[in-house]
């Protein structure tokens, strides 16, 4: 059975198994060679954010290849991801509720500069 993370089931995640995910999330993205593979984890910096997993992709196709990736592979494991609005050809958020996976070209990581705005987070 396929789950869909609801507004409210995301949010019952214990913290063990968002960092499982967490993990998990890092090897899909290693297995298809995505780049600068980062987790942070936010809950001392963010009283609405848990978990961010961001990743740079080579190219456009790649972008489309890590996020393909990740959904399949999650979904096989009974996750789905919220629905998420604004995708654009250099930036792919995916939201499974306390994780959430930011799939970037360089240049978008660059401008947008997560890491550097949540840089009081814990990286794990």
């Amino acid at each position: 059975m396929v789950k869909t993370l609801g507004q409210h089931e995301g949010l019952d995640l214990r913290k063990h198994e968002a960092v499982e995910l967490v993990a998990r999330i890092k090897d899909l993205l290693w297995e298809k060679k995505a780049e600068k593979v980062v987790a942070l984890d936010l809950r001392a910096v963010s009283e609405s954010l848990d978990y961010f997993v961001l990743a740079s992709a080579t190219s456009t196709p790649h972008l489309q290849a890590l996020e393909r990736h990740v959904q399949e592979k999650l979904e096989e494991e009974g996750l789905r991801p919220r629905p998420t609005e604004g995708q654009s050809p250099r930036w792919v958020v995916l939201d499974y509720g306390e994780v959430v996976v930011h799939l970037m070209t360089p240049e978008a990581r660059e401008y947008y500069d997560l890491e550097g705005f949540w840089a009081d987070a814990e990286r794990i």
